[in-house]
C-alpha cells in the first residue's frame, strides 16, 4: 500500500495542494518554500495513530492557530485527505478536517473514510451530536471505533520520518529511551533490537554500499560494550596488515548520514520520508541515491517502499531515471504554497522529453531570483 494522492487546504503554508503521488517522489523548491511541512502532513497522520491521538498530535504542532494557513480566508478549517493505492487500485481514503473551540481545543468537523470508492465512516455522527467532547477524538485513533478500517490505521503507523543527527548517534549517553527517534538517538539500539540473522544481513548489503563511498572500509558489524551498549564497528584498512577497527565516534558525518539511510530503506515496509538525502555526501555519492533507493530494496520478502524525500540537490536530479511525475515543484506565494507535478507542466515535460535531466529543468525554476546579490548584502 503507498499514497497515491494528497489534499491539503490551509495546512501551514498551503493554501491549496490537490496531487498524485508516485512511488518515488521528489520534492524540490526554494528555502522556506514548504517542502517540510508537506512532510509533515504524512507525520501527522501517523502521530494521530502512534503518538497520543488527534488532540495530543495537533497539540505538538503549536495547536489549530499555529498549523493553520496564515492566508486561510473562505474557510477557517484545516483540510488533509489522502487516498492509499495498492497496487493499481485506489483502495481507502481518509479525510479529517478541524479548527478549534473557544477554548482553543482542536474540533473535528469532519471524519470520512471511503473503501473502494464507497463511504464507510462520516462523522459527526447522531452520537456526536449528543456529546461534541466525542469531536475532540478520532475514530482512527480508537482500536474500539476502527475495526472496519484499521487497514488504514496501521499503514498511518507504518510511516517512517528519517533525518539522522550524526552528534546524537556518536553520543550513546543521549538515548533517553525513546523510541523510532527520526533523528537517530536510538538509530543504534533500533539496530541491535533487530533479529541477529536479519541484522548482519542487512549489515553485510550496507557494508558493500559502503565500501564504493568509503574504500578503506572492509568490515561492518556491531558490538555491545562491557555495559551492554551497542556499537557500530567498522574495520578501515591502511598500512598495518590487520587494519584498524572503528566505531560510530569515528565515523564521519556522511558515513553515518548514508548508513542511516541504507538501513531506513532495509527496515519497515511503510512509507519512508527523508528530509534533504544528500547533506554531508560527496556529489558522486548523491548522484546516486536514487538509483540506491531502488537497488536497497531488491531481493527483499516485500513490496519496494514508497520514498518521499526533499532536496535542493542538483547532483541528485541528475539521475536520467527519475520521471516527470515524480517531481513536485514547491512554489511560494503570497497566498500560500502550492505545489505542481513536473508532468503538468508542459514545458518541462517537453524539456525533460527532449534529453534533459531534472536537475537541469527544475533547479533553475526554484532558484531563488536575486540569489547572486546575497554576495553584494554583507
Amino acid at each position: 500500500m503507498r499514497f497515491s494522492h494528497i489534499i491539503l487546504e490551509n495546512w501551514r503554508n498551503f493554501g491549496h495542494v490537490d496531487v498524485s503521488l508516485q512511488n518515488r517522489v521528489f520534492l524540490v523548491g526554494q528555502n522556506a518554500s514548504g517542502k517540510s511541512n508537506f512532510l509533515e502532513a504524512f507525520r501527522f497522520l501517523r502521530d494521530i495513530v502512534t503518538s497520543g491521538g488527534f488532540e495530543k498530535s495537533v497539540s505538538v504542532r503549536g495547536g489549530v492557530s499555529r498549523i493553520r494557513n496564515l492566508a486561510a480566508r473562505s474557510s477557517p478549517y484545516i483540510v488533509v485527505d489522502v487516498t492509499l493505492q495498492e497496487k493499481e487500485a485506489a483502495l481507502w481514503r481518509y479525510r479529517i478536517s478541524f479548527s478549534q473551540d473557544n477554548q482553543r481545543r482542536p474540533v473535528l468537523k469532519e471524519e470520512k473514510v471511503w473503501h473502494d470508492g464507497k463511504v464507510i465512516l462520516n462523522r459527526p455522527n447522531d452520537e456526536d451530536g449528543a456529546d461534541e467532547a466525542r469531536l475532540r477524538h478520532t475514530y482512527l485513533e480508537q482500536v474500539n471505533a476502527n475495526l472496519e478500517f484499521r487497514d488504514i490505521a496501521d499503514f498511518f503507523a507504518s510511516v517512517h520520518y528519517y533525518h539522522l543527527v550524526p552528534q546524537l548517534v556518536r553520543d550513546p549517553s543521549r538515548w533517553t529511551g525513546r523510541r523510532g527517534d527520526p533523528y537517530g538517538e536510538d538509530f543504534l539500539e533500533q539496530i541491535a533490537g533487530t533479529n541477529k540473522t536479519t541484522r548482519n544481513a542487512r549489515l553485510r548489503r550496507i557494508s558493500t554500499a559502503l565500501k564504493i563511498a568509503v574504500p578503506q572500509l572492509s568490515e561492518l558489524e556491531l558490538r555491545k560494550d562491557e555495559r551492554g551498549v551497542p556499537h557500530l564497528r567498522g574495520k578501515y584498512e591502511h598500512w598495518r596488515a590487520q587494519g584498524a577497527w572503528q566505531t560510530e565516534a569515528d565515523f564521519s558525518d556522511g558515513t553515518l548520514r548514508l548508513m542511516g539511510l541504507l538501513w531506513s530503506l532495509l527496515a519497515g515496509s511503510g512509507p519512508i520520508l527523508l528530509e534533504e538525502p544528500e547533506l554531508s555526501l560527496h556529489s558522486e555519492i548523491v548522484r546516486y541515491i536514487p538509483q540506491m533507493m531502488l537497488r536497497a530494496q531488491r531481493g527483499l520478502r516485500r513490496a519496494v517502499r514508497q520514498v518521499i524525500l526533499s532536496t535542493h540537490s542538483g547532483d541528485l536530479l541528475r539521475d536520467e531515471g527519475i520521471a516527470a511525475d515524480e517531481v513536485l515543484l514547491v512554489i511560494p506565494s503570497k497566498e500560500g504554497g502550492f505545489i505542481q507535478i513536473g508532468a503538468e507542466i508542459a514545458e518541462v515535460k517537453q524539456q525533460l522529453e527532449a534529453g534533459l535531466t531534472v536537475a537541469e529543468v527544475v533547479i533553475p525554476r526554484t532558484r531563488p531570483a536575486n540569489a547572486a546579490q546575497l554576495a553584494l548584502s554583507l
